[in-house]
């Protein structure tokens, strides 16, 4: 029998795509042509690590290096997990599918810390030891990074290396290190550790021994006098960190479906439970004019018909209204429409607002925290209830229908008033919607506050399930009414991280027995399990409440200590003490500076472009704005292949795919009209995912007339492997009458045999009925027979036939195939469908 490959499995995966690798911007190079190879690791699925902005800066940074190669390895989803352990496949990468275990250098970003069971998970399926204990010379070496490494310790003996800080500072140095250890003659793992602890930013785990003090709080003593602590790597200037040179556009429904620029990095609010706030000091803005030219140029590469500026507050990027109207000036006649996924009440102005709809209405959220000022005072939000009912009012006076809110419950020092505010400040804002008549609705978020290190609340107790669960009940009583609509976060999955959170290294080997226990993708609700969690921590007969429970001596040893982040831990401990007297810290972008220790003012500094400076865009505005588009219509059938590996292409990922290539290869597409304006481009069938195709049809409308070759030319680059552009041309109504009357297929079996017996008994019988459910949801019988025109077994693998339509119904060869052979439902999902020009049959 032959080798199994990828290709055999993907048949039997729901979503196949999520392994295809050969995404428009995907970057292939010879395995053999390179001295290092690494792999950019996430371990979520497909759909989340996508959209992860880090990841695609690395990826753009390693592969610019001639002599490096970086492919993309993320979580199996558990289809795809159970056919590589059946299989016996490794998990491999997604651009070569090389194993991936044969890569130099493994590096996983952990933005999550209920994705370390994944994580696992992952070494498992590549055969890779899981600790660094473990691993010989022959082994990859394995980086963790990510805001998670901020307390790499539940986690530290899976690593090699972790990366604390700014990424973009510290890959090039580590790799560059590992090609001058590569060309020593004689060579240990250590001698490389040894060389990455010399650059800012590395901590090497395995150079530090554990104990625990009498009260059980883990004590690390370091090996080498020369290496005590880490402190966090930092991209200074923000315009010295590159941007993605062309962005990987994915395939499916990632979270984050849209281009994502960066245009600040760190948060001087200053809130004193939000650890990005503090990990990512100080503020760093990126330059108008490079944030605009880079939109530009990066709209063009993608295709992207949505963009996201990203910050971890972007109403405060200095000159924000400036900014989005300059990109407005040349993304409104391409049908951009701009997000700012990060605003705080009192910067969504309504300037900012009149800029965002010249599009389509983006949604937006509001996060008070807290009901009550007091309780927003102390975790230093700096907003009013004035600054929110005003931010609402605007958003509802320009016709927005929908607001979300976020809160938090189990915060220090919460009371029930502050629960009693969070009913008072909804039901003022929903008075507000009824009086501007809109039908607006209210969306309200609940989760439960958990604790993060380097953060003023590091020392706080993290309240109950039940406490948490209580709360939640007692609000959704009191939310109980048809515009507003409550959701909350688990209080059980917020119990378990805060475990993982805040925990030592007393949590690697518990990591292992989750892992065995079954644990997978815990931070998707469908996947968690708290009962098997609390079985895991008894059989382990660790208690997890040692770290929810807080920590009252603030001058007493963290598991976190050695690790550096910039924010002075004096600095923590006073803001803990104004939190509890109730007392606010400016924000320092604006005011005085709160001495957090992070500045030196010579190379570490706050750069913000305040309004004076919004003559930086003067010399990159537009000379005049684009016409608006003409009325008339040009139609052209562009004829297409879907062949090979992109046979697993979905249809509703097959419109998105050709609509973004359309958007990158300049055509003058026509655009439907009303509040989401899209491409007018329609398919003539919608081809099943799985099955391959010689002969597809599109139609595509343009606003001007164009030559057929004109079309071909701009589109063939823009597609991937396995779509080629056969031909266009002017498009007439008898191409649509004749496009479904009869389809040709020819059938490949894999696995099994076609009987002869099958297909005699099938054309003996008079009828044999299919149920089909129509649009409406009724039960609809179609006749088999009568869609058949010719069915012939060409030998016992291979089958060829010709399908007619049934009334309007078009029959699928899938549904021809169950129905007259007795073959298993792997072995039908796993053979090869052709779909040809009937004639050619």
């Amino acid at each position: 029998m032959s080798q199994i490959t990828i290709q055999d499995i993907l048949p039997l995966v729901q979503k196949p795509s999520r392994y295809l690798g050969c995404e428009a911007n995907s970057i292939k190079k010879s395995w053999n042509e390179v001295s290092l190879h690494f792999a950019l690791a996430f371990p979520d699925l497909y759909e989340i690590a996508t959209s992860h902005f880090g990841i695609q800066i690395l990826y753009s940074m390693l592969n610019e290096q001639k002599d490096i190669l970086a492919e993309r390895v993320f979580a199996p989803a558990g289809d795809m997990e159970n056919q590589l352990r059946e299989k016996n496949l490794e998990l491999f990468s997604l651009e070569s599918k090389t194993p991936l275990k044969n890569f130099d250098i493994i590096g996983f970003s952990l933005l999550y810390e209920l994705n370390y069971t994944n994580m696992v998970n992952m070494f498992d399926l590549s055969s890779i030891p899981f600790f660094t204990s473990q691993r010989n010379i022959n082994d990859p070496f394995v980086i963790g990074g990510g805001p998670c490494m901020c307390n790499p310790e539940p986690v530290a003996d899976f690593f090699d290396a972790i990366v604390v800080g700014d990424g973009e500072a510290v890959i090039l140095k580590i790799t560059s290190a590992w090609k001058e250890w590569k060309n020593k003659e004689e060579k240990t793992r250590k001698e490389l550790l040894q060389a990455w602890s010399g650059i800012d930013g590395v901590y090497i785990p395995s150079f530090f021994d554990v104990r625990y003090d009498e009260s059980g709080r883990q004590l690390l003593k370091a090996k080498y006098e020369n290496y005590q602590a880490v402190e966090r790597a930092v991209i200074s200037d923000l315009d010295d960190s590159p941007l993605p040179g062309a962005p990987i556009i994915p395939f499916g429904k990632p979270i984050h479906d849209r281009l994502r620029m960066e245009i600040a990095r760190g948060c001087t609010r200053g809130c004193r439970f939000c650890q990005a706030g503090m990990i990512y000091r100080p503020v760093r803005e990126r330059k108008p004019e490079k944030i605009v030219s880079s939109v530009r140029r990066l709209l063009e590469d993608t295709g992207y018909e949505d963009l996201s500026l990203l910050s971890l507050s972007t109403g405060d990027y200095s000159c924000i209204a400036s900014l989005m109207d300059r990109i407005m000036a040349f993304a409104e006649n391409e049908h951009v429409a701009i997000s700012l996924p990060s605003l705080r009440a009192g910067s969504l102005t309504p300037e900012l607002m009149t800029i965002i709809k010249k599009v389509r209405k983006t949604g937006f959220t509001i996060a008070p925290e807290a009901g009550s000022q007091r309780l927003r005072n102390v975790i230093n939000k700096n907003i009013s209830e004035a600054d929110i009912v005003q931010t609402v009012e605007d958003a509802f006076s320009m016709g927005w229908k929908l607001i979300k809110l976020y809160f938090m419950i189990g915060l220090p020092t919460e009371t029930q008033a502050d629960l009693e505010a969070i009913i008072d400040l909804v039901n003022h804002i929903r008075k507000i919607v009824k009086e501007k008549g809109t039908r607006g609705k209210i969306n309200v978020s609940v989760a439960t506050f958990v604790p993060k290190p380097h953060t003023p609340f590091q020392w706080e107790p993290q309240i109950s399930i039940e406490q948490a669960l209580n709360k939640m009940k007692w609000l959704k009583e009191r939310l109980k009414t048809t515009d507003i609509q409550m959701k909350w976060q688990d209080p059980r999955v917020s119990m378990i991280e805060g475990v993982w959170s805040r925990g030592d290294r007393r949590l690697n080997r518990i990591l292992i027995d989750a892992w065995k226990s079954g644990c997978r993708f815990d931070g998707w609700t469908e996947y968690f399990n708290y009962d098997r969690w609390i079985s895991i921590f008894n059989k382990a007969n660790f208690n997890p409440q040692i770290f929810r429970d807080g920590v009252d001596d603030k001058k007493g040893p963290l598991p976190w200590d050695h690790i550096g982040i910039g924010v002075d831990k004096s600095y923590l401990e006073n803001q803990n003490d104004l939190a509890i007297q109730e007392e606010i810290t400016l924000d320092c972008r604006r005011g005085a500076c709160s001495s957090c220790g992070v500045c030196d003012f010579k190379k570490t500094k706050p750069i913000s472009f305040h309004k004076k400076n919004d003559d930086l865009l003067a010399d990159n505005k537009d000379a005049d704005q684009a016409d608006k588009l003409p009325s008339m219509t040009h139609k052209y059938l562009v004829k297409f292949t879907k062949m090979g590996i992109a046979r697993f292409i979905g249809h509703l990922e097959m419109i998105k795919l050709f609509i973004r290539g359309i958007r990158r290869a300049k055509l003058p597409v026509k655009y439907s009209a009303g509040f989401h304006p899209m491409p007018k481009i329609s398919f003539m069938d919608t081809l099943p995912t799985g099955i391959q195709s010689q002969d597809e049809n599109m139609i595509i409308s343009l606003t001007e007339a164009m030559y057929p070759e004109e079309i071909i030319t701009r589109l063939k680059p823009q597609m991937p492997e396995g779509i080629e552009i056969l031909g266009c041309s002017e498009f007439s109504r008898k191409d649509t009458a004749q496009s479904h009357d009869r389809i040709g297929y020819r059938v490949k079996l894999n696995d099994g045999f076609f009987s002869e017996n099958d297909l005699k008994s099938f054309f003996e019988k008079q009828q044999v009925y299919i149920q089909r459910t129509d649009k409406k949801g009724k039960a609809v019988q179609i006749d088999l027979k009568k869609a058949v025109e010719m069915i012939e077994i060409i030998d016992g693998q291979n089958l060829r036939m010709v399908l007619k339509k049934v009334g309007n119904r078009i029959v699928r060869p899938s549904h021809m195939l169950r129905s007259l052979f007795t073959l298993r439902e792997e072995q039908l999902q796993s053979a090869l469908i052709t779909k040809r020009k009937a004639a050619y049959v």
